[in-house]
Parts: structure tokens; C-alpha cells; sequence
């Protein structure tokens, strides 16, 4: 009987097709494999691969991680693929791994979109793991814990995803300034995106989870860069009741220490010149 039904079934080679148009009217850009198998339990599986190669090739999907698919509506077939946003949450969960939407992808969210990322930032814990696909990056950044209480949910075309708060965005951004350009970019960032920030962002929550340079680099740029005094003062306020104690460190990490001015608020050495990208 089987046999019977992969026969048949082979011949109309839109079954798959006609399920996919299914699910995108349900507003589902996304499935998996196993899903299309527990659905076709009459084919095997690799009559179902051959058939997901042919919608393959006609841009009709597009194979994202093993086992894992988009459905590409006619309003993003030029592009052949999804923006990241519309499908990161649903491929996360796919892979059973917590995630925030990070750095610069976060901060454009939250309204610092000055300078658009050419690539797509997650904070995950998986530890390998790339995604690069039509003419689209998914920058993955290894965390061994995930702050929970400092995420947010926004909502997308497709649902919701977990972006970083405000506030942990600029002090991540701090911490990987290499991996988005450097402390320079990181400054033009933060000068947009601290008007996202309110003082109550600043707490004993937030500063439990980042470094001690972190908070004194991110203080320093408040009070020096990006004139936000109000915001420098809840984060020097909150540090002195946790009882940091700061230490000498440059702005620009891995730079020359001798020979610079040094803030004595912060322990900041000025080993670099910041110029705001307005």
C-alpha cells in the first residue's frame, strides 16, 4: 500500500508545494523536515528531499540550518530570503538554544539605526554555529549565561524575538567593540541610542551581569562622550552601592596605557581619540 501511495503521490509533483502555500496562509514562514515527514508518512525521505531540492531552485525555499527551511513570500523573492528577524526566534528554538538579538541589530531596534549592520548579532550559548545565506550574515556570539531579566520581546512580521534592553545593548556593545568596529562606532552608537535609556535601566540587575571595565568604559562615555550626566550618575551611584572598586583601564582595550590622561571618576586612561559620527 505504501509503494501504492508513493506512486501516486510522486506524480503530482506540487504536493509539496500545495502544503507549503498551506502553511504561508497560516502565517508560517518556517518548517522542518521531520515536520514534512510526520505529514507525509507515505513517502520516503528521500523522495521528500528531492522534492524540497526542486522548490529549492525555484527560490520557492530556502534551506537555512540542516533540517531547517523558510518559506520566501513573493514580497522577499528577489531576495531569495527572509530578513533574520522574521525567523531567528523560530530557528533558536529549532536548535533548543536560549538567544537575545544583540549589538547593533539590538540598538537599531531601540531606535540607533544610524549606522545599519551589514550582519545580524545573536547572543546565544551554542559555541559553533554559522549562517550565512543569500547575501545574509548571522553573527553568533557565545554567552555562558543568558540574562533573562534584561530581555525584551518585540514583535515581528512572524511573531516575537528577544532583544537585549537598552541598557545591556550599550554595555554588550562595550564589551564587543571589536566584533562591530571598534570603540569609535561603539560611541556613535551609544550617542543614539542612550535616548533609549532611562536611569531605572541603570540597576543592581544590570551591573550584576556585565564587567567591571564594561561599567567603567560605559560611565566614562556617558559622562565624557555622549553628554548623558543624568545616566553617568546612576551608573556610578549603583557601582558604589555594590561596592565596585575600579581600576586602571584604557578606553581602547588592547591599546597603550603610558603616557595618557586618565579620568579619575572612572579610572578611564584616554588612550584614544573618540569622534562622533553625528
Amino acid at each position: 500500500m505504501k509503494k501504492i501511495l508513493f506512486l501516486e503521490t510522486g506524480r503530482n509533483k506540487n504536493y509539496l508545494l500545495t502544503w507549503i502555500e498551506k502553511q504561508q496562509s497560516w502565517g508560517r514562514y518556517v518548517f522542518s523536515l521531520e515536520q514534512v515527514k510526520k505529514d507525509f508518512p507515505d513517502l520516503s525521505e528521500a523522495a521528500i528531499i528531492l522534492s524540497l531540492v526542486r522548490l529549492s531552485r525555484k527560490t520557492r525555499i530556502v534551506s537555512i540550518y540542516k533540517g531547517f527551511y523558510l518559506i520566501i513570500p513573493p514580497e522577499y523573492a528577489a531576495r531569495g530570503i527572509l530578513p533574520p528577524i522574521n525567523f531567528i526566534d523560530a530557528l533558536m528554538t529549532f536548535v533548543g538554544k536560549p538567544y537575545y538579538v544583540a549589538l547593533l541589530s539590538a540598538a537599531a531596534l531601540h531606535g540607533a539605526a544610524h549606522q545599519q549592520p551589514q550582519e545580524f548579532f545573536v547572543v546565544t550559548t551554542i559555541k559553533q554555529m554559522t549562517t550565512q545565506k543569500k547575501g545574509i550574515k548571522i553573527n553568533y556570539i557565545t554567552k555562558r549565561d543568558i540574562p533573562f531579566n534584561l530581555l525584551e520581546k518585540r514583535k515581528t512580521e512572524s511573531g516575537y524575538v528577544n532583544i537585549s534592553s537598552s541598557a545591556l545593548t550599550a554595555a554588550d556593545l562595550i564589551y564587543y567593540n571589536n566584533r562591530v568596529g571598534g570603540i569609535n562606532r561603539v560611541c556613535t552608537v551609544i550617542n543614539e541610542l542612550s535616548e533609549a535609556i532611562k536611569p531605572e535601566n541603570i540597576n543592581k540587575e544590570l551591573l550584576v551581569t556585565i564587567s567591571i571595565p564594561t561599567i567603567q568604559r560605559l560611565g566614562f562615555i556617558f559622562d565624557r562622550i555622549v553628554s548623558q550626566q543624568e545616566l553617568a550618575d546612576k551608573l556610578y551611584s549603583v557601582s558604589r552601592d555594590l561596592n565596585k572598586s575600579f581600576y586602571k583601564q584604557p578606553l581602547k582595550a588592547g591599546g597603550k596605557r603610558g603616557g595618557f590622561e586618565t579620568d579619575e571618576k572612572w579610572g578611564i586612561i584616554i588612550n584614544t581619540t573618540i569622534e562622533i559620527d553625528e
